[in-house]
């Protein structure tokens, strides 16, 4: 028999959660009848984010890569809504730096390399390893299920371009732990699935010109335009809701395969 893991009465912590895709991710959910933690830098407008939600939202201050503030977003989620079901990592930075600038005579800063490697990669591995250790208090369902890890990669993992060393080489860390951390995972009924995204309306793509963003847009073979975070929420709740989805990356891109 089919066993759906239903996105209402879920709780979910998503990192990354006061912008871009994790607050539509945020949104969806709490739509969809389940309570969500924000977890999201203390700069950020993730508390007026939770407030407009209700009282299903909450929001975490916190870095990703600090066990401490980490630690402190899971406990919100079992003392506010009893309980975790699901992580999702969105949080995540870039930069656009070529390994050598031959003009300048300077090599890449090995300082932005470890940076965009240590939020992206050891920040997604801490939220992981801590929000699973709440999850295996869950009582399985009839499949065996306690709860989803859903990661945030991108199509740079696989199409990484000039000047994206650093970020590709994250976001391929994300990719390459999936599966691992799937199996580590599997006894305990713990699914990890990650999403690699193309180009999406997020506010740094918003923040380009009109005429970058139309060239972007034609990029994409169908459709043709740039993703909506709506839609890679929609992706996420689908993952969350369907437990044979498992170790598995997938790309959510219009087909689009990036050019150096």
């Amino acid at each position: 028999m089919m066993v759906v893991c239903r996105n209402y009465g879920m709780v979910g912590l998503v990192t990354g959660g006061a912008s871009g895709l994790g607050r539509a991710t945020v949104e969806r959910l709490v739509q969809n009848g389940a309570s969500a933690v924000i977890v999201d830098l203390p700069s950020s407008n993730g508390q007026e984010v939770a407030g407009s939600l209700g009282n299903r939202c909450a929001f975490a201050p916190a870095d990703v890569t600090s066990e401490a503030d980490m630690l402190l977003a899971v406990s919100l989620a079992r003392e506010k809504f009893g309980k975790l079901d699901l992580a999702v990592n969105c949080a995540g930075i870039a930069v656009a730096i070529k390994t050598y600038n031959f003009n300048k005579n300077t090599p890449h800063s090995l300082e932005d390399f470890q940076h965009v490697i240590n939020v992206n990669i050891a920040g997604t591995f801490n939220v992981i390893r801590l929000a699973v250790g709440e999850m295996g208090k869950n009582e399985p369902d009839a499949d065996g299920h306690r709860g989803c890890i859903i990661n945030t990669a991108s199509v740079a993992a696989f199409d990484g371009q000039v000047g994206q060393a650093a970020y590709s080489a994250s976001k391929g860390g994300i990719v390459g732990m999936t599966l691992p951390i799937a199996r580590d995972l599997a006894p305990m009924g713990i699914r990890v699935v990650t999403i690699a995204p193309g180009l999406f309306a997020t506010p740094l793509l918003a923040g380009l010109p009109e005429k970058v963003r139309s060239f972007l847009c034609r990029q994409v073979p169908f459709p043709s335009r740039l993703g909506d975070p709506a839609e890679f929420a929609h992706l996420v709740t689908s993952v969350a809701e369907n437990p044979m989805i498992n170790g598995e990356v997938i790309r959510l891109d219009g087909a689009i395969r990036m050019q150096p």
